[in-house]
């Protein structure tokens, strides 16, 4: 089982984040966070990196049920987003699988409620595939 569900988008940067955050709405995902690696790197570090950002995403409701489940699962959420430039010029957007990083935990009801956000996700990553 792979860790992570992506597509590849023909578009700008800017444009790649805009359709993401709006596709992920349309599942019900707000974007609580923004992490522009690229940024972060070459004011931290002084590298150079490609366009590279981290979108927090989540499901308010989802997350609620799944914390009423497990209390230490927050310490996996919010489910991230990655919106990154290609060497080919194009733009690959990569969600977490829910249900791969939920292995670990001995909790079947949890794994259920992984698998709904995980659907949800893979609804978002469709939806920018095909569009």
């Amino acid at each position: 089982m792979t860790y992570y569900i992506a597509a590849t988008l023909a578009t700008t940067f800017d444009e790649a984040i805009a359709r993401t955050e709006a596709a992920l709405k349309t599942e019900g995902f707000g974007v609580l966070t923004r992490v522009d690696i690229q940024k972060t790197l070459k004011a931290k570090i002084d590298v150079d990196f490609r366009p590279y950002t981290i979108l927090g995403a989540c499901n308010p409701k989802l997350a609620h049920e799944a914390l009423q489940l497990e209390d230490k699962v927050g310490t996996m959420l919010p489910c991230n987003v990655v919106v990154q430039q290609q060497g080919d010029g194009q733009i690959e957007v990569a969600a977490i699988n829910p249900v791969a990083s939920m292995q670990a935990i001995d909790n079947p009801e949890l794994k259920q409620a992984a698998a709904v956000v995980r659907d949800k996700l893979s609804k978002v990553i469709e939806t920018l595939a095909s569009a």
